[in-house]
């Protein structure tokens, strides 16, 4: 018996398994984008099973507070880019496989580049732009999405955008969620997160793969299953199918627009006509601006007008989360609008 025979003899004897399942996963390409609490896991199991191609996507660097989930990282790894530690570690737990590093931030530019490499997508993330970037293009590239969420004790499980046999896509993203405020939903950072959660979800997304791959059980398609780690108890919920109609919405998402501080900055040198919007609030605003007509966000509704004129407008908060937010909405009410968000906001224009 080789190597690898011996390496996978246990799933191989799994009832419904065989050699020519194991086959399949070795074909397989799995992209997962985000490397940290739900990836971790998810890759290392990925990778244990014999994926022969995982593509990991992440363009952070370890922190310390990554450590109590982010299991394939030390504390001498901190300030490290976690795409390159985790690839050299997961070939190192499976040297048959191919690592694929992604080191670019997922945008609007790359997403349906990197998406069409691979079988399925495995959502890792932890903010909402992402995620709806990632649903967007695996609908558009017509590719399935292994979704996983992590809150405090609770965490969910689903995967979206599974051709069915009447030709038919199951729900994704937007049906359960077709909207998110996302600066009205506190994230892990503030309110916290158990630990064992990470590893339980993302083992549920890597088994979720698994089963996709090798055509066996039941997925997580149509449904949502909700776990709660204190009470030990999951449930799952059904949802409907998504309406054709919504497609052309998709298509206009994916080309949501952003700009760098580099570029921002490169072209106020030579175009008068850029207009700055600050978002944020009055009291951020009095620490500190890079100039530009303040507009806060819960205010935008009313100052609508202002965004039909032809100068290119570039809106910007302290991250780029609610100047994305804010973006989305002018779009939506002006279609036409020239405007942008600036790309990580003033935490990146001022480095």
């Amino acid at each position: 018996m080789d190597t690898d025979d011996l390496r996978y003899s246990c799933q191989i004897a799994l009832p419904g398994f065989s050699e020519a399942i194991q086959q399949l996963l070795q074909q397989a390409k799995v992209l997962i984008v985000g490397a940290g609490g739900l990836g971790c896991p998810a890759a290392q199991y990925l990778t244990s099973t014999g994926v022969g191609t995982i593509g990991i996507a992440d363009f952070d660097v370890v922190s310390v507070s990554n450590l109590h989930r982010q299991v394939l990282y030390t504390p001498d790894d901190i300030g490290k880019e976690k795409t390159t530690l985790a690839c050299q570690r997961l070939q190192k737990q499976n040297p048959g496989i191919k690592l694929v590093p992604h080191r670019d931030k997922i945008t609007s530019a790359n997403v349906l580049d990197i998406v069409n490499r691979y079988d399925i997508v495995v959502d890792g993330t932890d903010n909402f732009e992402t995620r709806y970037l990632l649903n967007d293009a695996c609908v558009l590239s017509g590719k399935p999405l292994v979704y996983g969420a992590i809150y405090q004790f609770e965490g969910q499980v689903a995967v979206w955008n599974v051709l069915n046999k009447d030709g038919q896509r199951s729900p994704n993203y937007r049906d359960l969620f077709p909207e998110v405020d996302a600066t009205q939903i506190p994230n892990c950072t503030e309110g916290g997160v158990i630990p064992t959660l990470a590893g339980i979800i993302g083992s549920m997304q890597a088994n979720e793969v698994i089963k996709y791959i090798t055509k066996t059980g039941e997925l997580l398609a149509g449904k949502v299953l909700i776990f709660d780690a204190q009470s030990m108890q999951s449930r799952i919920i059904k949802i409907g199918l998504i309406t054709k109609t919504h497609i052309r919405h998709l298509a206009a998402t994916i080309t949501f627009s952003t700009i760098s501080a580099e570029e921002l900055k490169r072209r106020m040198q030579e175009d008068d006509t850029i207009e700055l919007i600050d978002v944020r609030t009055i009291q951020e605003r009095d620490a500190y601006d890079i100039g530009g007509t303040h507009i806060p966000l819960d205010e935008l509704e009313e100052d609508m007008p202002y965004f039909t004129s032809t100068n290119t407008k570039v809106l910007y908060c302290s991250t780029g989360k609610r100047s994305a937010e804010a973006v989305k909405l002018i779009l939506k009410r002006i279609p036409e609008a020239d405007v942008l968000s600036l790309e990580g906001g003033l935490s990146l224009y001022t480095e």
